[in-house]
């Protein structure tokens, strides 16, 4: 064999190698990115599961539809603690949607109805927050995911309807 032929082949495996490298980190990133998106749907739903986050829901479900309304100094504590944290949960699940770490079409699907009927009782409380404390970012994010949840959320037939013929 001559150094010229050895030479071809080297450039031949060398070409071959890079390739192969290239092939593998892309298939990587693609493994990496569905962890990712896993991890985050986990986490999504340990949220909905915590006893705390259940309870503050269960005290702002209990609250007039009309939302809360009144001076701040008026809101029970309990209801007032409720809400500050449904508020900081939703908050960042809206950033981490805004951010692309939360896929909008998981928080959409698990979420999406809750975050707009809370945002509808809640929505009324942050933006006097808003206004008492000159703070326009209270819920800001919040506000933004709800929004953008009642955009998409007719988009299509409940999943019992829309899955009817799903079979395991």
């Amino acid at each position: 064999m001559t150094l010229e032929t050895f030479g071809t082949i080297a450039q031949i495996v060398e070409a071959a190698t890079v390739l192969g490298g290239t092939v593998f980190a892309v298939v990587q990133l693609s493994e990496l990115k569905l962890q990712r998106r896993d991890t985050v749907a986990a986490e999504l739903m340990r949220t909905f599961l915590d006893a705390e986050f259940a309870n503050a829901m269960t005290v702002i479900q209990q609250e007039p539809d009309t939302g809360l309304v009144g001076s701040l100094d008026d809101i029970k504590p309990e209801v007032f603690r409720a809400a500050v944290q449904i508020g900081t949960t939703f908050e960042t699940m809206g950033l981490l949607v805004f951010r692309r770490i939360a896929p909008f079409d998981l928080v959409l699907e698990l979420a999406g109805g809750i975050v707009v009927v809370m945002w509808l009782k809640l929505g009324p409380l942050f933006r006097q927050m808003r206004e008492e404390q000159s703070q326009p970012s209270v819920a800001e994010w919040f506000q933004w995911l709800a929004e953008q949840c009642q955009k998409h959320k007719d988009e299509g037939a409940p999943a019992h309807k829309k899955h009817a013929g799903w079979v395991p």
